[in-house]
């Protein structure tokens, strides 16, 4: 079992959401630290998992709705490892992907605070589980493109930013993190980069969750669904199709699928 240690600082991966698919790891540093500093959408299931003597701190910042700032984040992680404490630092999915973690690693790093980081169940492979569909499948994609549309404004207008440029590579399966309400904008982006709108695209909602919500639909028809409550995540890509070798039959002509075949 692993415990948390005075004045360090971990930067743990929460999972999708489902507590059953925290870490071991994660869930021992859970029940044994002084502090966890989570994020909103870390559901209470998994923060009912802290220790009797765990103080339990929202940091959460929402879109519209930002209580605190980035560097006042840093400035609690650091204050509580100086006072000897023992923190969690609590991501929804893993550390590492768009959860900010490059920058409160630099923060600890200057400041000289110890500090591990924690894998966790990214939700866009949760959602691929829930989907029952392989981003890497051999007949159709040999690459994986993780991507988030947050920045993309929700107007329609000619001057909104896209998140998007260029065609999507055919071998490829694209994912794409908070991708926001506006389904339309984002598929225009898409459409507008190249990619075919019979392309099939999965939306997911609150993956892992009791209300976990799955639309599967093409690009071109994209824009019509009404998306289900946050957090949301979007896949886009052949191997999401009932055939992934019909549906893109020149990928049997590449060198990949070649080899994969030969491995057979």
């Amino acid at each position: 079992m692993t415990t948390a240690r005075k004045g360090t600082v971990y930067l743990v991966g929460a999972g999708p959401g489902d507590p059953e698919l925290l870490t071991l790891k994660a869930a021992d540093l859970l029940a044994t630290a002084d502090v966890v500093l989570h994020d909103d959408l870390v559901p209470q299931a998994i923060l009912d998992r802290a220790g009797t003597q765990t103080r339990v701190v929202s940091v959460g910042k929402r879109c519209g709705s930002r209580r605190i700032t980035q560097e006042q984040i840093h400035a609690l992680m650091i204050m509580e490892a100086r006072r000897g404490s023992s923190v969690v630092r609590l991501k929804s999915g893993d550390p590492l992907i768009f959860g900010r973690a490059g920058e409160e690693l630099d923060a600890l790093e200057k400041a000289e605070i110890p500090c591990e980081i924690v894998s966790g169940v990214t939700s866009m492979f949760a959602a691929a589980a829930a989907a029952r569909k392989s981003l890497t499948d051999r007949r159709s994609a040999s690459k994986v493109i993780l991507t988030t549309a947050h920045h993309a404004s929700n107007s329609s207008g000619t001057d909104r930013p896209s998140f998007w440029r260029g065609p999507l590579p055919n071998d490829a399966t694209l994912g794409i993190y908070m991708p926001g309400r506006d389904l339309r904008a984002l598929a225009w982006d898409m459409l507008q980069g190249g990619m075919p709108p019979e392309l099939p695209c999965v939306v997911m909602s609150q993956v892992s969750l009791p209300g976990e919500d799955r639309r599967t639909t093409t690009l071109g028809g994209l824009g019509d669904v009404v998306p289900g409550p946050a957090p949301l995540l979007v896949l886009a890509g052949w191997p999401l199709a009932d055939r992934p070798e019909a549906s893109f039959p020149e990928f049997a002509q590449t060198e990949f699928a070649q080899t994969a075949a030969r491995m057979e």
